[in-house]
C-alpha cells in the first residue's frame, strides 16, 4: 500500500516533540499540499483487498504515462458516483506501482509481504533499499510514509510524503495522510486544508468528507 487507509489513532504523547518538528517540515512541503480547495477523506486501510477492474469505457493507459494519469485524473474527478470512483482509484494505484525495473518490483512486493506479516523492521530495511536504487519511484516513497506513520514516526513521515508530493502533487493518498499527521499533533487548520486538497481530486475519497465537515465546523465555527 500507500496512504490508503482510514485514520489510526496514536498516542498523544507524541504531540509537544512531533509538533515543533512537524511545522518546521512543513515550510518545505510543496505549496499545493495546502491550496485551498474542496474537501475529502482517508484512503482505505485494506490494501491487500483485490482492486475493482476498470470498466470497459476507460481507454488502457499508453506508453505516454503522464498523459495517461492526466486522463485518468479528469475521469476521477468527473466520475458521477462511489462505484465509478473506484474504478477509476484503482487503475490510478496500478499505474503508481508500475515500474520498469523488476529488482524494485520485487522489492516492492516483498515490503508490501513483510508489512502484511507485521514485520515493520524487515519492510522498512526493504524500502530503504528501494528508494536508494530508485528515488525516482514515487509509490516506494509514499509506501516508507505509511510505515512510518504506522510506527508513529510522524516526522520521517511527513519527510517522505513531502518526497512525494513533489514528484506528485495529485497524490490524494499522500495528503490524506498529510491531513491525518496534522490532525494527530493538533493542527486541525493544516489538517483541513490538506483534506480539502485530497477531495479536490478525489471528491469519493472514503470518509475524508466527514472529516473536513467535523474539521470546518471546529476551525472556522460554522458548517460548509
Amino acid at each position: 500500500m500507500g496512504f490508503r487507509f482510514p485514520g489510526l489513532s496514536f498516542p498523544r504523547l507524541q504531540r509537544v516533540g512531533a509538533a515543533m518538528v512537524v511545522a518546521a517540515l512543513l515550510a518545505a512541503l510543496p505549496a499545493v499540499a495546502f491550496a485551498q480547495a474542496d474537501p475529502r477523506v482517508v484512503p482505505p486501510k485494506d490494501s491487500e483487498k483485490k482492486l475493482p477492474e476498470a470498466p470497459d469505457k476507460l481507454p488502457k493507459v499508453g506508453a505516454d504515462r503522464t498523459k495517461g494519469l492526466d486522463f485518468l485524473f479528469g475521469a476521477l474527478k468527473a466520475a458521477p458516483d462511489e462505484a465509478s470512483a473506484r474504478h477509476v482509484e484503482a487503475r490510478i494505484w496500478a499505474t503508481w506501482m508500475q515500474t520498469s525495473s523488476d529488482t524494485a518490483a520485487l522489492l516492492m512486493s516483498r515490503s508490501k509481504a513483510a508489512m502484511d506479516a507485521k514485520k515493520t523492521d524487515v519492510a522498512l530495511e526493504l524500502l530503504d533499499a528501494l528508494i536508494k536504487l530508485r528515488p525516482d519511484y514515487t509509490e516506494a516513497w509514499n509506501r516508507r510514509a505509511t510505515l512510518y506513520y504506522v510506527k508513529n514516526d510522524y516526522v520521517r513521515s511527513l519527510q517522505d510524503i513531502q518526497q512525494v508530493l513533489t514528484r506528485e502533487p495529485r497524490h490524494f493518498g499522500a495528503l490524506a495522510g498529510l491531513g491525518m499527521i496534522m490532525h494527530d499533533v493538533g493542527d486541525d487548520k493544516r489538517a483541513l486544508d490538506a483534506f480539502r486538497k485530497a477531495l479536490a481530486i478525489h471528491p469519493h475519497l472514503e470518509k475524508v468528507p466527514d472529516m473536513v465537515k467535523s474539521l470546518a465546523e471546529k476551525v472556522e465555527g460554522r458548517d460548509i
